[in-house]
């Protein structure tokens, strides 16, 4: 017996095809639970590459925006509610602190690596603080 329904999922995404297999897979849980998915792109504080050394721009490149364009139009396709959601923080707290955050999302469904390739030397670190961090179910997705 179900006693939990799982109204909210929230799924980072970095453009990686790992991240949209998570999109994939979150959709397809939302769909059979009748769940709202929540894209998070988080803006790492300490990362220069995408906007220049000290910057403090809080928005999204031009290529994120169009990937997650591209993840709304993919949950509306699938008649699957889909909210953004841009935070700037380390990653893997902001995962966690969006999840628990209100509205509290009921599960975390994500790849297992992201885009960068110090973060695939291990089973994506991200992933694995998640793992063992959060305080709901979490899929993580290969």
């Amino acid at each position: 017996m179900i006693r939990k329904k799982i109204s909210r999922i929230l799924v980072p995404l970095d453009g990686s095809k790992n991240s949209i297999r998570g999109l994939e897979t979150a959709i397809t849980i939302a769909r059979g639970c009748g769940s709202t998915i929540t894209g998070l792109y988080c803006i790492h504080e300490q990362s220069h590459s995408e906007f220049g050394k000290g910057s403090s721009n809080d928005q999204p490149s031009p290529q994120m925006k169009k990937f997650m364009d591209a993840a709304k139009v993919l949950a509306a396709q699938n008649a699957i509610d889909f909210k953004e959601k841009i935070a700037r923080g380390e990653i893997g707290y902001t995962i966690i602190k969006t999840a628990r955050g209100n509205p509290k999302h009921d599960m975390i469904v994500m790849g297992s690596r992201g885009r960068s390739s110090a973060k695939q030397m291990i089973f994506g670190s991200i992933s694995n603080y998640v793992i063992h961090t959060a305080a709901m179910p979490v899929v993580i997705v290969k």
